[in-house]
C-alpha cells in the first residue's frame, strides 16, 4: 500500500495555482531524470516530437513554433545532428534553407522517449482513477487554451531563450 492511498490529501490554504506550480516542477524534474537514461534533454525530446509532426519543417519555422531563439536551436540541432537523430537537407525550393528530418536511430529515440513518458505520466498519476485522469487532463487542457498555451510545446522553451540572451 502507497504511503498516502485512501487518505484524503490536506491542501490546507494551498490553492490549484500553487499545486499545478508544485507538481509541474516535480514532473518537469523527475521526467528530465528519466531523459537523462537516454543521454536526452526534455527539450531534444520536444524538437524531436516537433521534427516528427512537421517532418521537413525549416529551422526557422520550428524556432517559431518553440519560442526559442534560433541559434538556440541550432546548437540543439547540432548536438542531435551528431548523434545522428536528426539530419538537416537542402530545402527542395530554397538551397538556403534546411528542412529537418528525423533519421531512424531519431526515430528509435522517440519510440523510447515515449515508452519514457509514459512510465512517467503512469507513475506520476498513479493516485488517480482512469475517469479521473480523463477529468484531469480535460480541465487542464482547457486552462492552458485559455491561457494562450501551444499545445504540445513546453513553455520552458522560452527559459532557453532568456538563458542565451543572459549569456550572449
Amino acid at each position: 500500500m502507497k504511503k498516502h492511498e485512501g487518505r484524503k490529501p490536506q491542501t490546507g490554504a494551498v490553492g490549484p495555482a500553487f499545486l499545478l506550480a508544485q507538481i509541474g516542477a516535480y514532473a518537469a524534474m523527475k521526467f528530465g531524470e528519466r531523459m537523462a537514461s537516454l543521454d536526452l534533454t526534455p527539450p531534444h525530446a520536444g524538437i524531436l516530437r516537433a521534427i516528427l509532426a512537421s517532418e521537413g519543417t525549416s529551422q526557422k519555422a520550428l524556432a517559431e513554433t518553440l519560442g526559442i531563439v534560433p541559434s538556440r536551436l541550432v546548437e540543439l540541432l547540432d548536438e542531435l545532428d551528431r548523434r545522428g537523430l536528426v539530419e538537416r537537407r537542402n530545402d527542395e525550393d530554397d538551397r538556403r534553407v534546411y528542412a529537418l528530418h528525423l533519421t531512424k536511430k531519431g526515430a528509435s529515440a522517440l519510440e523510447s522517449i515515449g515508452r519514457v513518458g509514459r512510465d512517467h505520466e503512469e507513475s506520476l498519476l498513479a493516485a488517480l482513477t482512469p475517469a479521473e485522469r480523463e477529468t484531469l487532463t480535460t480541465l487542464l487542457a482547457r486552462v492552458a487554451e485559455h491561457q494562450g498555451l501551444h499545445p504540445g510545446v513546453h513553455p520552458g522553451y522560452s527559459k532557453l531563450r532568456r538563458q542565451r540572451r543572459a549569456r550572449g
